[in-house]
């Protein structure tokens, strides 16, 4: 499932770990510093400003500040590019692979883009902040806001929002040509092998159509594991900073960084729960898919011979799937009596939080849109298993099938799931198969 894609699938990923974590920690000790010196951002006019002379006022002040955390954010995504092209040649030089070019090249680029999109999410929540102050202002204070103002604000939108589709479709198109070729890889090692994985259950199904799904599934989740990582590291100073407007939550009283702690609690919570309400899913899905593949390989085979896919045994077969889906109806239907009850009480999560402060007018409306929209991406950050459980769950089923591939290559023994009984066509009984 790795080893096609992937160079060294356990060293390649231990290795992005770590090289990540020694990127960030350069970047917070002496890499923000260097940027005067070595970003080439000034070539396209996002070069660091000269430091406000004395006596400067409030609004040039601003302005320079504004300008040079635009210098930083370009001076950051060159210093990005930089480390992901030596991590890239590093892998290209010690373990060329044959699949390089989209495993180790397609997945930094993604990651990049990743990245760039928490940032516009970042522009827009700011915005957030500004528009709705000046909705405020205007509706408290009518005639102070002029049209201009207004209708720039929401061209301000436009443009961040037109850089962020543009980005997104660009993004949808790398990545589904970034799945089929790692389908593609795995497709390639498994035919590689057909003679001694054909014996297996279902075994042209798994090839067929589960490694589409494994790929597919596990960019998905590793993108948006990114995703919610990326967002965290963005919006959880955000969210740290917006707590000094809040005194106090209810219940808990007055507790230091409130929204950051609530939002962590109440992922914890959610994480908890839905694992407890979803542990016997996995099986259930993978059971399914082995009765569906028994009912579809005594149709195929009917097909080209009379004596099979009679009435009595597809009969048998369907009842089988009808019984596997009855069970997996009525697990899910408490799961998700867990699941939805659980997320749209979240929708009021923040509000209930912010009663005090509100109802004190401590906020400014801005500031209120501000903290809920950066409480909201905190909070699916910290909820990455509450909010890809269902998708997890059909991973697991899929990754059970494969690994009995990779079993059979390694000489290992089956899972005691793959060992299970399945029923036997009375027609393979005449046979004595």
């Amino acid at each position: 499932m790795f080893t096609s894609f992937f160079p060294k699938p356990k060293f390649f990923f231990l290795s992005a770990v770590l090289w990540t974590g020694l990127c960030m920690a350069f970047w917070f000790l002496l890499g923000r510093d260097l940027g005067q010196s070595l970003s080439l951002g000034g070539l396209i006019g996002f070069g660091f400003p000269a430091e406000p002379l004395e006596g400067a006022d409030e609004a040039q002040a601003a302005l320079i500040a504004a300008a040079r955390e635009i210098a930083l954010d370009v001076w950051l995504y060159q210093y990005m590019i930089v480390c992901g092209g030596i991590f890239v040649a590093a892998w290209r030089f010690f373990a060329p692979h044959r699949w390089f070019r989209w495993s180790v090249g397609a997945s930094s680029v993604i990651i990049f883009i990743t990245w760039f999109q928490v940032q516009l999410d970042v522009m827009i929540n700011d915005w957030f902040g500004t528009f709705y102050d000046l909705v405020q202002e205007a509706l408290s204070k009518p005639g102070t806001v002029s049209a201009e103002r207004y209708f720039g604000q929401l061209a301000t939108f436009v443009s961040i929002a037109l850089v962020f589709v543009t980005v997104a479709v660009v993004t949808h198109f790398l990545v589904s040509h970034y799945i089929f070729r790692w389908r593609t890889a795995m497709n390639d090692y498994y035919v590689a092998n057909w003679p001694r994985l054909r014996h297996i259950e279902g075994a042209s199904q798994r090839v067929q159509e589960d490694t589409m799904r494994f790929a597919r599934l596990m960019e998905d989740l590793g993108v948006r594991l990114i995703d919610s990582l990326m967002t965290l590291m963005a919006f959880l100073p955000i969210l740290w900073g917006l707590s000094a407007h809040v005194s106090e939550v209810p219940i808990l009283g007055e507790i230091p960084q409130a929204l950051v702690f609530v939002a962590i609690l109440w992922a914890t919570l959610g994480t908890t729960i839905l694992a407890v309400a979803g542990i016997r899913l996995p099986g259930l899905e993978f059971r399914n898919q082995r009765v569906e593949a028994a009912y579809r390989k005594e149709l195929v085979l009917g097909e080209d011979h009379a004596d099979r896919a009679q009435p009595p045994t597809l009969d048998m077969l369907f009842g089988e799937v009808r019984r596997n889906y009855f069970r997996l109806y009525l697990n899910y239907l408490y799961f998700n009596v867990v699941r939805y009850g659980y997320l749209q009480a979240g929708v009021l999560v923040p509000y209930v939080a912010l009663g005090p402060s509100i109802v004190g007018g401590a906020l400014t409306l801005g500031v209120m849109q501000q903290i809920v929209r950066a409480f909201g991406r905190v909070e699916s950050s910290f909820q990455y298993l509450v909010l890809s459980w269902t998708t997890i769950i059909e991973l697991i089923s899929i990754y059970k099938r494969l690994r009995a591939f990779e079993a059979t290559l390694h000489h290992e023994p089956l899972s005691e799931i793959e060992r299970e009984v399945t029923p036997v066509p009375a027609s393979d009984l005449q046979n004595g198969a």
